[in-house]
């Protein structure tokens, strides 16, 4: 029995209601060793086997049909939802927020579908599941761990909204699983094959579903379930699990840790994505915390297909299976983890026979005037070199000029600085063409869950300040 619903992509999307003994299959979590960690829960270990329990309590009450919105905020909450909704031959919705607009908007294209989480919402969704109270008791018997169908689709990502639209990225088991033997194996490489996870980056975003979902399902990993946001925080989460420990974390997050002075305990690697790394940033956090720093490249449309170490090489370097075909309007990505190639906006330059890559801009970054040429992606890089600067950004306007050119804007937080001052700093280095106008100062920047900076949001504050 198949149930095909017009998804908002545009396309057709195909959900299976059940498993079809024809279709090859692929383990929904690694269960080679029943007793490993998988999560650190409240300082304790939960099981691979204890956790499959919990996700098989879930499954048997879940309701029949399609899709589920997954609006679980507990990391360990969420992976059992997720393969929870995933046994059932559900899709896992994942929107680019927990807003009740954007839940919304996401519900409205899977007819059918309901929403589950582990807090009572006011509002709530309509057909919002409470998942049920989860007890962590030793188990009378060891559960058969199951498979799923390859093709099954089991989640679909939405996008930020950092360039225009959210939009809807379907993904299925075997995509995960292929996207994830390409992050096993960059972290086998640096810090082994087994190792425990700290993330500050929530999971219903793609960078968080790979590193701190996938990564404990599928690898020899364990993930502790917090997500925390203070420099104290995650000193505290890191000192909750066992050596080796790896920090996924974001720029932003990563520069706080940094500038607050706190110790951590050791790490073994940190991992960073969802916004380009500064190299001075990645040298401090390297310095201060005697670890490598790992910066992994893909998108909710690819899911992750590079990395690189910042501080000591420009390039990426391209996971096995991946290549990439340049072409004017961006570049084309073909993958293990990708049906067909993906095109992303993305300029870059192959070397080293096509297996890395230098990133040069983005096709919608890139601006001309008068003959001249800059990219958003340099503009901005120069705004947050000013001293006095912790954060910022450059982008350019919808509306154009009675010339007919399109404004470039910035927003900037920097204490103890005004506008004069910047754009002064700024001369030294940008053409007079490409100053930013306006520059308006913020107590912070609207930056999402994972750091982005949703466009919509940029307008309104910019909008907000004139």
């Amino acid at each position: 029995m198949r149930d095909e619903r017009q998804g908002d992509t545009g396309l057709a999307i195909v959900y299976d209601t059940f498993q079809r003994e024809s279709a090859p299959c692929l383990p929904l979590l690694n269960a080679d060793d029943p007793a490993r960690p998988l999560a650190w829960h409240g300082g304790e270990a939960v099981s691979v086997a204890q956790f499959f329990a919990h996700v098989r309590q879930v499954a048997d009450r879940l309701p029949a049909a399609p899709a589920a919105v997954n609006l679980c905020e507990d990391r360990y909450a969420f992976l059992v939802a997720f393969c929870a909704i995933a046994l059932r031959g559900q899709a896992n919705l994942l929107p680019s927020s927990r807003a009740p607009q954007a839940v919304d908007e996401v519900m409205a294209t899977h007819p059918g579908c309901y929403a589950l989480g582990e807090q009572a919402l006011s509002p709530a969704p309509q057909g919002y599941q409470r998942l049920p109270a989860l007890a962590f008791a030793p188990l009378r018997e060891m559960p058969q761990m199951p498979s799923i169908p390859a093709d099954q689709v089991v989640a679909i990502g939405y996008t930020s909204g950092s360039t225009g639209l959210p939009s809807a990225n379907v993904k299925t088991w075997r995509g995960f699983h292929a996207s994830n033997a390409g992050n096993l194996a960059m972290l086998r490489a640096a810090v082994g094959a087994s190792f425990q996870i700290v993330a500050t980056v929530p999971p219903q975003h793609m960078y968080g579903m790979e590193m701190s979902v996938l990564l404990p399902l599928l690898g020899q990993a364990g993930v502790h379930v917090g997500r925390p946001f203070f420099p104290a925080d995650v000193a505290a989460a890191l000192a909750e699990v066992p050596m080796p420990r790896v920090l996924v974390t974001t720029p932003v997050h990563l520069r706080a840790l940094v500038e607050s002075g706190i110790r951590l305990p050791p790490v073994a690697a940190m991992v960073s994505a969802t916004a380009p790394m500064p190299l001075e940033l990645a040298r401090a956090a390297e310095q201060r915390f005697d670890a490598p720093l790992l910066e992994v490249f893909g998108s909710t449309e690819t899911c992750v297909f590079a990395s690189r170490r910042p501080s000591v090489d420009e390039d990426w370097v391209l996971y096995d299976g991946v290549r990439l075909h340049p072409q004017p309007d961006g570049t084309a990505v073909e993958a293990p983890q990708l049906e067909r190639p993906v095109t992303l906006a993305d300029i870059v330059s192959l070397s080293d026979g096509g297996d890395r890559f230098r990133l040069r801009g983005r096709q919608a970054d890139m601006l001309e005037i008068a003959g001249k040429r800059a990219s958003l992606g340099d503009l901005t890089h120069r705004l947050l070199a000013v001293p006095g600067v912790q954060d910022g950004v450059v982008f350019q306007l919808d509306d154009a000029d009675a010339i007919g050119v399109r404004r470039i804007a910035a927003l900037a937080v920097a204490p103890g600085l005004d506008e004069h001052a910047i754009l002064d700093a700024l001369r030294q280095a940008v053409d007079p063409l490409f100053l930013p106008r306006p520059l308006r100062l913020v107590g912070a920047l609207p930056r999402n869950e994972t750091g982005k900076l949703p466009r919509a949001a940029l307008l309104a504050l910019l909008g907000h300040h004139d």
